[in-house]
């Protein structure tokens, strides 16, 4: 079990460029995170084969050889963002904003939201 579950900034559908490992440089797509055990899964990183056989008693799917996508520990990527000539990574942090929320009978209050920021730029993500 990780042990900082849960914390992970990056979201799925996020821009992100591997900086470690054999696919160092390669900018790709969250398709999915994997929270408990800190890693994501990047599109066109990571790409493995695997041999299935068959399907037995008319299951109806054919052996051969498949490549999808493994995933990735959360430490070897970074957020891509909007920048200074074009596409930069940056690291994320984040920020409280004060809003004003209603409540069912019509009356407002004041209330915090949390949002993403690009550390480099400080722009909202």
């Amino acid at each position: 079990m990780a042990r900082n579950a849960g914390s992970i900034s990056i979201k799925k559908g996020d821009q992100v460029k591997v900086i470690a490992g054999k696919d160092k440089g390669v900018t790709g797509s969250v398709i999915e995170v994997i929270s408990e055990q800190n890693r994501i899964i990047v599109e066109g990183v990571n790409r493995v084969k695997r041999h299935t056989k068959a399907g037995q008693a008319g299951g109806g799917s054919t052996g051969g050889i498949i490549t999808s996508e493994a995933p990735i520990h959360i430490s070897n990527v970074m957020l891509l963002v909007d920048g200074k000539g074009g596409k930069t990574t940056t690291r994320i942090g984040f920020r409280r904003d004060e809003v004003t929320k209603s409540r069912p009978d019509g009356s407002t209050y004041s209330a915090h939201r949390s949002v993403r920021i690009a550390k480099k730029t400080g722009k909202e993500i």
